[in-house]
């Protein structure tokens, strides 16, 4: 399953009026929504009429996620009744006003739908000319581009004056800013390909093994300067882990006008295996107070007791998919590795959580200033685990 997002007027038809005759989308059934939106080419409706399926009773974020899961229930009971042959693939196209995260949950929490559909990719289209100021004015805009796994590039054929190609080029390092994990397509260009849209997913749809460094890309957050590594390599003659150290590069400005800084995309990462306990708590603690500043976080887990099986988290604020147990790591890199994008949630106060529970804080009581300084002090939370 696949989620088209963007602002209004950022082309989100025109591109699914183009890719739905491509043949790669060949069973799949499009999900829509007319509210604030121009419907599809009546022809194209009347030549695809099994698979696009309308919800025009108000916005799709909010007040028909009933009827949505009405409609994903009755595609599969399509298939079980075999009135369908096949369903390789449903894309939801939201309202350009649309926060893209109820939509995800409604998948997420589902107990049935959970087990039969799979998220694969957010699809996030950008106006290469009104891009910039869009994001500038609207933070619907900026949340859209935070939890996309692509990123479409539109109108780009519009760009003409030496001043919009200016802008373009800020756009583009804008978005880099704002989700450097998510790959940069353009519609003008025959990027936008069904393949290169949707193929975003843990899984690989043609041998259904999991590809945990193309779903992840950790390696653009640390390219970009936004890391956190936890090395525990050995322990110097005071128990301490000498190899512990702090890699926070920030070679990226900020200008105090755009509110850019209030999404920050970061990794966390460790050679230690956690305890499954401590991963729970951790977690879950990070959800249940901070869970709407969470945009989205995807990881790969070490675990104490089976270090061998890595597990699989993937959120998206305060909904968290079940994690996923791979049989063995798909390659030689077994760190712990987690991708978080947040918005009004400081790196350092995660990473510092994270630290708490995975092990790496020793057992001191904090003088005074420190008890000021750190919000995990203040909330007890010195030790790894307390309990």
């Amino acid at each position: 399953m696949s989620v088209i997002t963007g602002f209004l007027g950022s082309g989100k038809t025109t591109l699914l009026n183009r890719i739905l005759k491509d043949p790669a989308m060949a069973d799949t059934a499009v999900i829509i929504n007319e509210f604030g939106d121009i419907g599809l080419d009546h022809l194209l409706v009347e030549q695809a009429e099994d698979g696009i399926l309308e919800l025009s009773s108000g916005c799709l974020c909010c007040t028909i996620r009933g009827d949505l899961v009405t409609t994903l229930e009755n595609l599969l009971r399509q298939i079980d009744n075999g009135r369908r042959d096949k369903l390789a693939r449903v894309v939801i196209e939201t309202t350009g006003l649309a926060d893209p995260g109820p939509i995800l949950h409604t998948i997420m929490l589902h107990p049935y739908l959970v087990l039969r559909y799979r998220l694969e990719s957010v699809v996030t289209l950008v106006d290469g000319v009104n891009g910039l100021e869009t994001l500038a004015t609207h933070e619907e805009a900026r949340r859209q581009v935070a939890v996309a796994d692509r990123l479409v590039l539109t109108k780009t054929d519009l760009i003409e004056s030496a001043e919009v190609s200016a802008e373009f080029e800020e756009l583009k390092a804008r978005l880099k800013g704002l989700n450097p994990g998510a790959r940069v397509l353009s519609a003008q260009t025959g990027d936008a390909t069904p393949q290169r849209l949707f193929d975003a997913g843990l899984y690989d749809p043609a041998t259904k093994i999991p590809d945990v460094a193309k779903w992840l890309n950790d390696e653009a957050y640390i390219d970009h300067g936004h890391s956190h590594h936890h090395h525990h390599d050995s322990e110097n003659d005071h128990g301490h882990h000498k190899g512990h150290a702090h890699g926070h590069s920030h070679g990226h400005t900020h200008d105090v006008n755009r509110h850019d800084d209030r999404i920050r995309a970061f990794t966390l990462a460790t050679d230690r295996a956690i305890p499954a306990s401590a991963l729970e708590m951790f977690l879950d603690l990070l959800r249940s107070a901070h869970g709407p500043k969470l945009l989205r976080v995807k990881g790969i887990v070490q675990i104490a007791e089976d270090p061998s099986r890595p597990v699989v988290i993937h959120g998206v604020q305060h909904v968290f998919h079940p994690p996923a147990t791979l049989d063995a790591w798909p390659d030689a890199d077994h760190r712990t590795r987690m991708v978080f994008i947040t918005h009004d949630l400081p790196e350092s106060f995660v990473s510092q959580l994270f630290d708490a529970f995975s092990g790496a804080l020793k057992t001191d009581t904090p003088d005074p200033q420190t008890m000021v300084d750190n919000p995990l002090a203040i909330s007890g939370f010195t030790s790894p685990i307390r309990g």
